[in-house]
């Protein structure tokens, strides 16, 4: 599934993508600990490229593989742990989304330099 390139994404277009209803995207909020996307001025949830990843292994891990919600949290922290320790390396799609994102937020930053004031 190809995640489009945007830095933040809406409940509503995280749920078109994944197929998960928002609803549930927010209670899987309540039950997993590293799935917590930060909210704009007006309260609603801005999910990142990382976030999407987390919803599509968790939406794996619980339909397709059977885990419970237990299940899953265990299994989600035993990965983490494995790559901790392993020191391994991100994959090649992981960097380019994280240097698209890192572009971008230089653009931002260099078009709200260039309206600055002149002094």
């Amino acid at each position: 599934m190809e995640i489009p390139d945007k830095l933040y994404f809406k409940i509503g277009e995280v749920s078109e993508l994944t197929g998960i209803k928002p609803h549930v995207l927010r209670y899987w909020e309540s039950e997993f600990t590293g799935f917590r996307p930060p909210k704009s001025r007006n309260q609603q949830r801005l999910y990142r490229r990382k976030d999407i990843e987390l919803v599509l292994n968790l939406k794996d891990l619980l339909y397709r593989q059977g885990y419970t919600i237990a299940g899953a949290r265990k299994k989600l922290s035993e990965i983490g742990r494995q790559g901790e320790q392993m020191g391994l390396p991100m994959e090649k799609d992981a960097w380019r989304g994280l240097i698209r994102e890192v572009r971008h937020e230089l653009l931002q930053l260099r078009n709200s330099l260039k309206n600055l004031p002149k002094e």
